[in-house]
């Protein structure tokens, strides 16, 4: 019956786990380019000493969190990070995936609006709309569609469960049957600072940019990257 260990060569004295800074590190053979593996016994990772490709780097997700956030597009930062543009695809859905919706409090004012993009091509337009708390100005919802009633209740519902005491709308008609008469706003300066967001994000975000060919080209990856930016 074959042993569900690894196999080994001989114990390590001067190779330490790059996860949980072990010294019960022992050897457990090569790769297919011939460099050695090593497997810590504390954690179970296995790991080589050296690698040779960027993406292997630990400080890799906080750089891409970096880039996406001073506005560079996928390519731009696979060019500089030196890892492939599917590798990032992939790093960036991940990150995104690991981050939760944040909690907001009980009885606020908010602001909703939607922004214009393109997603796959410069004939499908699509929305981003999302809610901006007025006081602290932090992103609390938000949801990518068609400008309809499905794509839009999706965040006036999240900020209902709030017991929202306000919520600022422009003249958009759809908002008129999705919010109460009595926290819904439409008034002048109303929307004032998500309006404002609006071109932060068209100023930070390459893919929402204006009169550019830069734009979207997959849902997932453009709610990953909006997820990242809004709350990261």
């Amino acid at each position: 019956m074959k042993s569900s260990e690894p196999l080994c060569i001989r114990v390590s004295d001067k190779i330490k786990c790059i996860k949980c800074s072990s010294f019960s590190v022992i050897k457990n053979g090569k790769t297919k380019n011939q460099k050695q593996q090593y497997y810590c016994k504390s954690c179970g990772k296995r790991f080589i000493e050296f690698y040779s490709y960027k993406a292997y780097a630990l400080e890799i997700n906080s750089q891409i969190v970096t880039f996406i956030k001073e506005g560079l597009g996928v390519r731009s930062i696979a060019r500089i990070l030196k890892i492939s543009t599917t590798t990032l695809l992939k790093r960036i859905v991940s990150i995104a995936s690991l981050i939760k919706t944040p909690q907001i409090s009980i009885g606020g004012k908010y602001e909703v609006d939607e922004l214009c993009t393109y997603l796959g091509n410069k004939n499908n337009r699509i929305w981003i709309v999302y809610a901006l708390h007025k006081c602290s100005k932090k992103v609390v919802s938000f949801n990518i569609g068609k400008r309809t009633n499905k794509t839009i209740s999706k965040v006036i519902d999240f900020l209902k469960l709030s017991n929202a005491k306000k919520i600022f709308t422009d003249r958009l008609q759809n908002y008129r049957s999705l919010i109460e008469n009595h926290i819904h706003s439409v008034k002048r300066y109303g929307t004032n600072h998500i309006e404002r967001k609006n071109l932060t994000l068209r100023t930070h975000l390459k893919r929402l940019n204006r009169k550019t060919i830069c734009f979207g080209r997959s849902l997932i990856i453009t709610f990953a990257v909006l997820k990242i930016y809004f709350w990261f």
